[in-house]
């Protein structure tokens, strides 16, 4: 690589024609970040012959001032400062042909508090650029100035617990399975015995919207119908996750009030409405003290190969600005793609007040998230009552625990499945909470619990050694070494 190259200065910069972009001022090696500078971290896979430098100019350029030849307009502007500035550049380890690429930011380059602009500028044309065979986006660093521009999950993860008076334990979810066809009878029968056997939420899947075997207004009226009963024949705070998700932001505003209307103390929404509709429905959900669950629908088309798109560890960083309350972070054992690191890494950024940079988790960068709420990361896809023990190691306390077919699946029916993941749930909690080694003595816990509880023995009987054990597409970069000492 050749680092030394210089930025060409004086008239000669503003000559017509056309100009490498390292030597426009767009490599700047000596570059020192500044506190309020925002950082974005790219791998990028050079065509053969193109120079990493290059590249990683080119894409700081791309992104920010440049185009692809010498205009004089520049002159009118304060170049210095609007350029973006790649500053480093590492060969990734165990990957031959892709570099790790540091650019900086000015803050004045981002309108405040707009994930829409944001991303605009960070991925919006530089992604089909011909001297690059792939580009990803692997972290940001946003400065305390910019992230206070935005207002943060809606509800967060500490009033969520005191509404719902739920503490001390993973929440527990259901899909409602099939997804789609059921009548809006036929599921807010579901709902209701999925809540009466146990559980804290059920939910609509994303693309259950309003179809004609299911119009929207029938299946919120039978489902608020079904978490009333539930709450009354438990005596605990329930809710459903009504997918307020439609074509355009009047419908979606339709019925989200009668949502509100109706009782419901949380709506969800999909990632496919785009940043700009995210915004406004955590601006309403804030507003109407409601929670917001966002569903990552679309989210692997561009954040599960790791040479090309974006991470979902900066799609988790966006949405905890934007606002949402809940987002789907990745089960590691369930069937969804979530290396146990990585998917640490993202429950981090969802939970933590300060994210140190961890790069053995994929986080490449210190956040300081300046007193926004926290962000609810939920576990669903492919996970039953024989995994209770690796979920809470793995994911935490703060979480929601969906088992969708580990719930309506179960051979006794859906309030039996629901009661199998409730009695785990606690007989896990327990036994941690009294000093055992509740992962290693974990599969014991369980059959020891499911002695005094059939569903729950049903449950391991049917589902207790399924497994979906695949080589993980997106795995950090970088692994701890032993030192010596250790």
């Amino acid at each position: 690589m050749d680092t030394a190259a210089k930025t060409v200065r004086g008239k000669d910069r503003y000559k017509s024609g056309v100009m490498e972009y390292r030597k426009m001022g767009y490599w700047e090696p000596d570059y020192e970040p500044k506190d309020t500078d925002v950082i974005a971290l790219f791998r990028i896979t050079p065509q053969d012959g193109v120079d990493p430098i290059e590249a990683a100019a080119a894409v700081a350029g791309e992104s920010s001032t440049a185009t692809w030849t010498v205009v004089w307009t520049d002159r009118l502007t304060a170049t210095e400062k609007y350029r973006a500035k790649a500053y480093r550049v590492d060969e990734v380890p165990n990957a031959p042909g892709q570099y790790f690429a540091y650019i900086a930011y000015d803050l004045d380059l981002f309108e405040p508090g707009s994930i829409a602009n944001l991303s605009a500028s960070i991925i919006g044309n530089v992604f089909g650029f011909k001297p690059l065979k792939a580009l990803r986006l692997e972290d940001m660093r946003f400065p305390v100035a910019y992230v206070k521009t935005f207002q943060g999950p809606a509800t967060g993860i500490v009033v969520e617990r005191e509404r719902l008076d739920k503490f001390g334990r993973p929440l527990l979810g259901a899909t409602v399975k099939p997804k789609l066809g059921l009548s809006g009878r036929n599921y807010g029968r579901v709902v209701y015995e999925a809540l009466k056997g146990g559980l804290d939420f059920t939910k609509d899947d994303e693309n259950i919207n309003s179809q004609p075997f299911m119009h929207w207004r029938d299946r919120f009226l039978y489902c608020m119908e079904a978490v009333n009963k539930a709450e009354a024949a438990t005596g605990e705070i329930k809710g459903t996750y009504l997918n307020v998700t439609a074509g355009d932001m009047e419908a979606m505003y339709e019925r989200a009030e009668f949502a509100k209307e109706l009782g419901s103390c949380i709506v969800m929404i999909d990632l496919v409405i785009g940043y700009t509709a995210i915004q406004s429905m955590a601006k309403w959900a804030r507003k109407n003290d409601m929670i917001l669950h966002l569903h990552r629908a679309g989210h692997g088309t561009y954040t599960r190969q790791k040479s090309h798109g974006v991470s979902f560890r900066v799609i988790a960083k966006w949405m905890r600005l934007a606002g949402v309350d809940h987002i789907h972070a990745g089960t590691v054992v369930g069937k969804l793609e979530g290396d146990p690191n990585t998917t640490k890494g993202y429950y981090d950024i969802c939970r933590e007040g300060f994210n140190p940079m961890r790069l053995e988790h994929g986080v490449f960068f210190d956040q300081d998230w300046a007193s926004l709420n926290k962000l609810m990361p939920v576990a669903s896809g492919g996970i039953h009552a024989g995994q209770m023990h690796q979920l809470i190691h793995l994911l935490g306390e703060d979480t929601i625990l969906q088992f969708g077919g580990g719930t309506i699946g179960h051979p006794m029916g859906i309030q039996a499945g629901a009661t199998a993941n409730r009695v785990a749930l606690e007989a896990m909690i327990y036994a941690r909470n009294s000093g055992r080694d509740y992962l290693a003595e974990g599969p014991q816990i369980l059959q020891e619990a499911a002695r005094h509880c059939l569903p729950l023995k049903q449950a391991l009987d049917t589902w207790g050694d399924v497994t979906f054990d695949y080589t993980s597409t997106d795995s950090p970069d970088f692994v701890p070494v032993a030192t010596a000492a250790e």
